[in-house]
């Protein structure tokens, strides 16, 4: 879709559209419940930006029923068998090339499923009335200053507690509590990040401008739908492989980052610590082995 998707688990992390939500069901506790209401939670979501009407809310339903079905055949085993490599790498120190390979996995399912999802994006995205583009312009503002007030608003300092906060009750729910020099540990990867905010926020607006602009394009120039698809998938490739300049720098240097940090922290756990993540790896495979079951 056409914005950042909030986490609807504490432990899940903002990714691109809310079809992407599906592929990313092995972070959130409650699997198989959350997974097989997605059509019905993706609708209402979706609805706080557009305001559906009654022409566009039964395609929408539709096709949210049948990338949920897609998903769970083609998608799933796939899921599975990343979620398969990593209790393989879990006992053992790891690499960042490892820990990298494995983010890039992650990385080619979302797009899988943001690149099934384009059609119907494009024809929704064909249908939205002048209205609706002002309803997303709306939402967009106020999505923009509950961002301002959780990072941009806050000192050095506030931030650094937030980040920390994030990542210390992500991975203690993964490897169960975190021994002092694991936190000391944690504290110091906050604290040495090159996340910048105001960087991020800057790129925010211009995606939700572009997006705009975008849509009313659509409206008032009527482009077939074979151009509208180009134009949506030029924009959603500019979001997953940002051009040249300081925010693809960002990017690159935050996912180095997240590699370089995680293999810190795992290869300072325990045996113990890595067991309690095998078991909860073991967890979400079989939660998605049921739901490919169930289909």
């Amino acid at each position: 879709m056409l914005f950042s998707f909030p986490s609807r688990c504490a432990k899940l992390a903002r990714i691109i559209g809310v079809v992407a939500l599906i592929a990313a069901l092995g972070a959130c506790s409650a699997v198989k419940l959350a997974y097989n209401n997605l059509p019905e939670v993706s609708y209402w979501w979706l609805d706080g930006y557009f305001d559906f009407d009654s022409t566009q809310t039964p395609k929408v339903r539709d096709e949210l029923a049948q990338l949920l079905a897609w998903h769970r055949q083609n998608e799933l085993p796939k899921v599975i068998s990343l979620l398969r490599d990593a209790q393989g790498l879990a006992p053992a120190e790891v690499t960042p090339a490892q820990a990298c390979k494995f983010a890039d996995g992650i990385r080619e399912r979302l797009l899988a499923v943001t690149e099934r999802a384009e059609p119907a994006t494009t024809e929704l995205a064909l249908s939205l009335s002048e209205s609706q583009l002002q309803q997303l312009e709306r939402k967009y503002a106020r999505l923009n200053d509950d961002y301002r007030k959780d990072w941009l608003d806050r000192t050095p300092a506030q931030v650094h507690e937030k980040r920390y906060d994030q990542f210390l009750d992500r991975w203690e729910d993964f490897y169960g509590r975190l021994t002092e020099a694991q936190r000391d540990l944690l504290r110091q990867q906050v604290a040495q990040s090159v996340f910048d905010p105001r960087l991020a926020f800057a790129e925010r607006r211009k995606r939700q401008q572009e997006a705009l602009a975008m849509l009313r394009g659509f409206s008032t120039q009527k482009p077939s739908p074979a151009e509208a698809r180009a134009a949506l998938h030029a924009y959603l490739l500019r979001i997953a492989e940002p051009p040249p300049g300081p925010w693809r720098d960002q990017q690159q240097a935050l996912l180095e980052e997240g590699c370089r940090n995680l293999v810190a922290l795992h290869n300072s756990t325990t045996a113990s610590q890595r067991e309690q993540a095998v078991r909860r790896l073991q967890a979400y495979e079989n939660d998605l082995r049921q739901l490919v079951a169930a289909r």
